[in-house]
């Protein structure tokens, strides 16, 4: 039955090119000597079976067929048997069976009836293992929950360390604190910040924010006028006076975002890279000085342009700008309003601040 149902889909498939429609009309090109089905394994991304499958990742929602007959049709798990099928002539891309059970996408002729194949009603499974990140998570979990970009009167008026128990000036893990301001009594929860560098945009010199560092976490216990009573729960260096105190932001990798294009027409920079590195590469994380504003969002793909180098013509003796290069791609993970954080997935030559990233389909 199994060489049954692989042979016809094959013969599907077959009888087309290897393109796909988008919303626009456009054509979304498949690789050639694509599966006809796959695996998913753990630790495999979204990223990494949309390279698989087509020839602009970016245009994953385009071919992405959402099977009515699958529990969280818009996930992807560990375990997932996925394919290609036909639907109104066109391949489109879906979960054929869900984890481990391995049920598989029940085929007979009649089922392509109008140019269609039919998926057939078939019990629910509950994923047991967790859906797949859109991007390696360990590369990203820390720009997650973590630091932020806000802006500086986000800060200036957010409550604030005032003391330590006995009057310490240096706090950590465990230790009890006091903090000044107006704390809301239904959060419990704080994240303690430190403000770190100013983002300026190149071009405007607008002021974007400022990425304030994390340090820790706080649970409010008691509050009395404007003075809480917190316990530090943990923290990543040392407390100090000063630091400030903002609700819990987690920013969880499990929240659901693919592969997409950025709005036409933005354009960006690369402000700074994460961590203090100097060269990018490869899965490092940078900042790009476009967000919410601009319409950016998360799983937004651009394409990373190295800077051109300055030269002199050698006939007029004008100084020129020359093109950039095109040096790799990367994804958009979590945006605030002026600015994004993007994580590096493909780096084909060295990256620096300055460099300039747009639509990947140029």
């Amino acid at each position: 039955m199994r060489k049954f149902i692989a042979a016809l889909l094959v013969l599907c498939l077959g009888s087309v090119s290897s393109w796909a429609e988008d919303a626009t009309g456009d054509r979304v090109a498949i690789n050639q000597d694509v599966p006809d089905r796959y695996v998913v394994v753990k630790g495999d991304t979204l990223w990494d079976i949309a390279k698989m499958f087509l020839e602009d990742p970016w245009k994953w929602q385009d071919i992405w067929y959402i099977n009515p007959q699958i529990e969280n049709p818009h996930l992807i798990y560990p375990g997932d048997v996925i394919g290609l099928i036909m639907v109104d002539g066109e391949r489109r891309l879906t979960t054929l069976s869900r984890g481990a059970e391995s049920r598989t996408l029940r085929v007979s002729p009649d089922d392509a009836e109008g140019g269609v194949v039919k998926l057939r009603p078939t019990a629910r499974i509950t994923p047991i293992f967790g859906a797949i990140p859109a991007i390696p998570r360990e590369h990203v979990e820390g720009f997650l929950s973590g630091n932020r970009v806000v802006a500086e009167d986000t800060l200036i008026t957010a409550p604030y360390i005032v003391s330590g128990l006995e009057g310490r000036l240096l706090m950590g893990a465990g230790d009890t604190v006091y903090g000044r301001g107006d704390f809301d009594e239904d959060l419990r929860v704080y994240q303690i910040y430190r403000q770190g560098e100013e983002l300026i945009d190149p071009e405007t010199r607008e002021s974007l924010g400022f990425e304030a560092i994390e340090l820790g976490q706080a649970r409010l216990e008691t509050t009395a006028r404007d003075i809480g009573t917190m316990t530090l729960q943990r923290s990543n260096q040392q407390i100090m006076l000063e630091d400030r105190l903002l609700p819990s932001d987690e920013a969880l990798l499990s929240a659901v975002f693919y592969p997409s294009e950025p709005p036409e027409g933005v354009e960006g920079e690369i402000l700074r890279v994460a961590r203090g590195v100097k060269s990018i590469g490869q899965f490092d994380v940078v900042i790009v000085n476009r967000g919410e504003r601009e319409g950016v969002e998360p799983g937004n793909i651009f394409r990373v342009f190295q800077q051109g180098g300055r030269v002199t013509d050698p006939v007029t003796g004008d100084r020129l700008q020359l093109p950039g290069q095109d040096a790799g791609l990367m994804m958009i993970f979590r945006v605030f309003d002026r600015v994004s954080y993007g994580l590096i997935l493909e780096a084909d030559m060295p990256m620096s601040v300055g460099d300039t990233v747009s639509s990947p389909g140029f």
